[in-house]
């Protein structure tokens, strides 16, 4: 009974925090607008901010306009352009030479079906307003140039096309946009893209054509809205897209940090530091996208949140490159990488250091990674990640097969005790202290350990959290299928496996009938329980319920074995 109590304890208390994390997501308080120094003054009417703040403190400790975002009265008017590769297809507004939109066209947003063989591409960029997430760069001078004169990300460039294809046999693809004042500043925005690369190129190089020496800063942002809340609470408890962090996120050069969207207000929380080597990025499962700055310069990394009281703010992270400065007919660049794609664990370091840590299974990760890994293998092996699952459940119970024999001994010797443990609660009634010193010396007598069954659930119960967050964070188990599942990652839509596992809990307590001294609250708890733990499964990831209903049924096999060879032996020692 030792692994039942953990694990009812377990159940309330996983159940709880679903329950308390999705209670946060929907009625927590919007943030106060009065603790946020950011610029309202950005909103126009209609209470959007297509861009940034109007300034920013560069590197070099001075302040440089980057114009007010609401309210651009420039004449010329932007196109949008379209670059397709292998893996990305991206839309670039030449205002600013922003990615406004990108497709990843390896990651259906849905599994495929027979109904739906071809779903639509995951769209990880988005400039509609609801879904808002936009990559922002450009360059800002430290002189009293006016905004709107200024090669930033609300200047409109120029393009020689409107679409741009990474061909058949092209193994690079290279896009120009350009910008030019009257004085004679000329930049040259160029992206750069390889094929079956999500890593994006970004060089700014300035022509100083004036008589006038060029100082300022190049700069990269994301901007992006909190994503929708569709539903109510059951769903969002139930959609891992909901579960998961979102919010921004960046690499200090030593450290991973987050910063969830409901902080972005706290002036403690937010990001204002000189960094090396390091990157910014929004996170979201299984995707994200980063800024990658040259890792040998320190940036100016900051977050805000853009007009703050408005139904729905735009939060911003940004890194400010170190000043430089570009001589009367000289020329200079500043370069930067964009990553747009999936979260590949073991793929995203070779980008950047620390990229990996994108994929975030917080304190579990040293059980996380390495259960990742095995998983992997296994699926190397089987080619499908449910068979993958199952093979993992075998080679854990064939590791702790001793330790979970020692457990279901330790159970049926108990309950063959209950009998006269019951006789002991008769004889001392209310006097519990006597009552555990003849339990104790009765335990002692029969040479039973009563707390022999809690180091399997001390093994079990972190093997549970680790193989949740790689179920729940792992994009390689995103969509996969097995039998009638169509994505391992998603719940079970037809609640077979928490079924399953409630039958194997009912065939546990029937090898485990309730003690004969038992709390009666507690005996009608466990009787429960199978209730329970089908409910809690039901929202749990279907490639979780599938570990834990063959662990169940693997496990409920050894202990029927172990009980009856228990039996066996007392009758033995009887005759």
């Amino acid at each position: 009974m030792n692994q039942t109590r953990t694990f009812l304890l377990f159940a309330l208390m996983a159940v709880a925090y679903f329950l308390v994390m999705a209670w946060e997501k929907d009625y927590a308080p919007p943030p106060p607008a009065a603790t946020i120094a950011s610029a309202s003054s950005n909103a126009v009417a209609d209470g959007s901010v297509p861009g940034a703040i109007p300034s920013v403190t560069t590197a070099s400790g001075s302040t440089a306009a980057i114009g007010n975002a609401g309210t651009d009265t420039s004449e010329a008017a932007s196109q949008l352009i379209t670059v397709s590769t292998d893996v990305l297809r991206l839309t670039v507004d030449t205002r600013g030479g922003s990615v406004v939109h990108a497709d990843l066209l390896a990651y259906p947003n849905a599994p495929r079906t027979h109904k739906e063989p071809n779903p639509a591409p995951t769209v990880l960029l988005d400039n509609e307003p609801a879904h808002y997430f936009v990559a922002q760069n450009g360059l800002v001078s430290s002189s009293d140039t006016a905004p709107q004169d200024q090669p930033s990300h609300q200047a409109v460039f120029q393009s020689a096309k409107t679409s741009y294809t990474l061909a058949d046999g092209q193994d690079e693809l290279k896009v120009d946009l350009t910008w030019q004042d009257a004085a004679g500043l000329k930049v040259t925005k160029t992206y750069s893209f390889k094929r079956g690369s999500y890593v994006i190129g970004l060089s700014q190089r300035i022509d100083n054509g004036t008589d006038k020496p060029w100082q300022g800063n190049a700069y990269q942002q994301l901007l992006r809205v909190e994503p929708p809340k569709t539903g109510n609470w059951l769903t969002n408890v139930s959609n891992p897209e909901i579960r998961s962090f979102q919010g921004a996120a960046w690499y200090t050069g030593e450290k991973f940090e987050k910063l969830p969207f409901k902080d972005f207000h706290e002036p403690k929380d937010r990001l204002d530091s000189q960094i090396k080597g390091g990157w910014a990025a929004m996170l979201r499962l299984y995707f994200f996208a980063a800024w990658i700055p040259s890792a040998d310069q320190t940036d100016h990394y900051v977050t805000e949140t853009i007009n703050p009281d408005s139904a729905q703010p735009r939060y911003l992270i940004r890194a400010v490159g170190p000043s430089f400065s570009v001589a009367p007919g000289q020329s200079a660049s500043s370069d930067a990488r964009l990553y747009l794609g999936p979260n590949l664990q073991g793929t995203l370091d070779a980008i950047a250091p620390g990229l990996d840590l994108t994929i975030d299974y917080g304190m579990f990760k040293l059980i996380a990674v390495p259960m990742h890994g095995v998983l992997s293998f296994l699926h190397g092996l089987a080619k499908n990640w449910g068979v993958a699952i199952i093979l993992l459940v075998l080679l854990i119970k064939g590791v702790t097969w001793k330790l979970t024999a020692m457990q279901y001994r330790s159970a049926a010797r108990m309950r063959k005790l209950q009998p006269r443990v019951q006789a002991l609660k008769e004889r001392y009634g209310d006097d519990k202290q006597k009552m555990q010193q003849a339990m104790m010396e009765l335990y002692k007598k029969e040479k039973v350990n009563p707390m022999g069954g809690c180091l399997p659930v001390l093994i079990t119960m972190p093997v549970f959290y680790g193989l949740f967050y790689v179920l729940e964070y792992s994009l390689e188990l995103r969509h996969a299928p097995f039998l009638w599942l169509a994505d391992l990652s998603a719940p079970d839509p037809y609640y077979i496996l928490p079924v399953i596992y409630a039958l194997v809990m009912l065939g546990t307590q029937w090898l485990n009938p309730a003690a004969a001294g038992m709390d009666p609250a507690q005996a009608k708890m466990m009787k429960v329980m199978p209730l329970l733990f089908t409910v809690m499964f039901a929202f749990f990831p279907a490639g979780l319920c599938l570990y834990y209903a063959v662990n169940g049924i693997v496990g409920l096999g050894q202990q029927w074995w172990v009980t009856h060879h228990v039996d066996r032996e007392e009758a033995a020692k009887a005759s």
